[in-house]
């Protein structure tokens, strides 16, 4: 199973975009799948279903702080290095869905019961949502291969 496969799965398992993304780069970042989860159970339906920023986009930008991400005082590099792979990912996200704001990705408010009902209906979770996550995935795995050196 490839990583959007697996990100897939959890996605349809109920997990939310965020926990799907991260979930399926937990071996290298070295940690467990509950801990993946547990980190990013916050950020779905962007941000605490605040509709910011995309929760699918959010877990990967979860993965690269955690590979290139600045640890250590001083190390202004790794700063940089992240904020550049982020906007790049960002950058390539909106090139293919136009936004990475998660009410206009979905055109729905999901902090209504109207609005989350609306969207059941229109089955955006599955249609829309899973896009998104299977995107994200597969930009960050590109982006990772090509810019972030795995020790």
């Amino acid at each position: 199973m490839n990583r959007s496969e697996k990100a897939l799965r959890f996605y349809s398992e109920g997990f939310n975009c965020a926990q799907s993304v991260i979930v399926s780069f937990a071996d290298i970042m070295n940690i467990d799948e509950e801990t993946a989860l547990r980190l990013a159970s916050g950020f779905g339906g962007g941000m605490g279903r605040m509709q910011n920023t995309c929760g699918a986009i959010t877990g990967a930008f979860m993965v690269i702080g955690y590979l290139r991400g600045k640890y250590k005082q001083g190390d202004d590099e790794a700063k940089e290095i992240t904020n550049q792979l982020i906007q790049e990912l960002s950058r390539q996200f909106v090139e293919l869905h136009g936004t990475i704001n998660c009410k206009a990705l979905i055109n729905f408010d999901l902090n209504t019961p109207e609005g989350r009902e609306q969207a059941e209906n229109a089955n955006v979770f599955n249609k829309r949502c899973s896009l998104f996550v299977k995107s994200s995935v597969e930009l960050l795995e590109k982006i990772i291969l090509n810019e972030v050196k795995l020790s």
